[in-house]
């Protein structure tokens, strides 16, 4: 008799956001479509979820909150074996940190990836927690469900996992970093 399958977590890309910091710090239009070594900063955000082999899902409909955001995901995926949490505007994340994260959602609840003692992208949520989820809304995301876990807190070598888009100076560090790792390999 084989075991049942286990379904594999869910990665969910939030491209719901307006950039206003973005736009505040001079940069021109949404931050995902922002241009970024050939490509834009969510084209980049979505290689690597595909080369991760993961599941996901593009949550961009424009919600008011991430909360909200999550929360429509979440529905949007009710066969998911869990959910891992990646804003559209990480797009150095490697795919073997999205796919540690998933492995580490068979020992916790919640997995809080971590890069040198900060903490980043994606939370890994699992689905026991998808009511929970599914009932999100307003700006502060998942961070009430985070704060009432036992999270898991997973050690990563991935700067990807931190470095976010959120100003004209965060995209030109990203490309910085695009090049050093395309002249590393």
């Amino acid at each position: 008799m084989r075991p049942a399958t286990v379904r594999s977590p869910v990665v969910l890309v939030l491209a719901s956001g307006r950039g206003e910091r973005y736009v505040a710090s001079g940069g021109q239009g949404s931050k995902l479509r922002a241009p970024l070594a050939g490509g834009t900063v969510l084209e980049h955000t979505l290689a690597a979820v595909r080369a991760s082999g993961l599941p996901f899902h593009v949550e961009d409909a424009g919600h008011p909150g991430m909360g909200d955001s999550i929360a429509a995901a979440v529905r949007a995926t009710p066969d998911a074996g869990g959910w891992l949490v990646l804003p559209g505007d990480l797009p150095l994340v490697s795919p073997d940190s999205l796919r540690a994260v998933a492995a580490a959602l068979q020992q916790a609840s919640v997995v809080l990836p971590v890069y040198h003692g900060t903490r980043g992208h994606p939370v890994g949520f699992g689905r026991e927690l998808g009511a929970a989820l599914q009932s999100l809304t307003g700006a502060e995301g998942a961070a009430a469900i985070v704060r009432s876990a036992q999270a898991l807190r997973l050690e990563l070598e991935d700067e990807g996992i931190v470095t976010d888009i959120d100003t004209v100076e965060d995209l030109a560090r990203a490309e910085a970093l695009l090049r050093r790792r395309q002249g590393a390999s």
